[in-house]
């Protein structure tokens, strides 16, 4: 049962990755080229926009990656490891650093006054979608590192 859980996460992770790699390939530089035809008064910030939104598409492959990592520890029966605290950990600071960006990109818009309602909703979706992520892999490592300082006070008790 435990297999077939971790094999069904994973297919939702390399699908959900797929679909966002997919996206930042094609859709994301197609819809740039659209949006600057038809606001030519913003198309100076769309290779800004297209850079902005691809930095943050490295620290969520990375988090992907790790998420990962964290089912293979599962697989092998070792996720309650430093290994695992590590990924945790590394998770948490990949969504910290899309809320950041997206902040960053969010006061960019507003000096710029390219604050379209649609865009911003869904970057502000994004931002808080990923600092939930953050303070929920917080919580986890925090739990994380609890029950390893029990286990190993449990394997020096005789």
């Amino acid at each position: 049962m435990k297999l077939q859980t971790t094999t069904l996460m994973k297919i939702v992770i390399y699908t959900i990755g797929l679909s966002i790699l997919c996206l930042c390939s094609f859709w994301l530089p197609w819809q740039s080229r659209v949006l600057a035809e038809m606001y030519p008064e913003f198309a100076h910030l769309q290779y800004p926009l297209l850079i902005g939104i691809y930095l943050t598409a490295l620290p969520f492959f990375f988090a992907l990656y790790k998420i990962l990592e964290l089912l293979r520890y599962i697989d092998k029966n070792i996720a309650f490891s430093d290994s695992s605290e590590v990924a945790l950990k590394y998770i948490k600071y990949c969504a910290i650093t899309i809320s950041l960006l997206y902040v960053i990109g969010f006061i960019i818009l507003n000096y710029n006054q390219a604050g379209n309602p649609g865009i911003l909703l869904l970057g502000i979706i994004i931002t808080f979608t990923s600092f939930v992520i953050a303070v929920f892999a917080a919580l986890l490592q925090m739990l994380l590192k609890n029950a390893l300082n029990v286990k190993s006070e449990n394997d020096l008790t005789i």
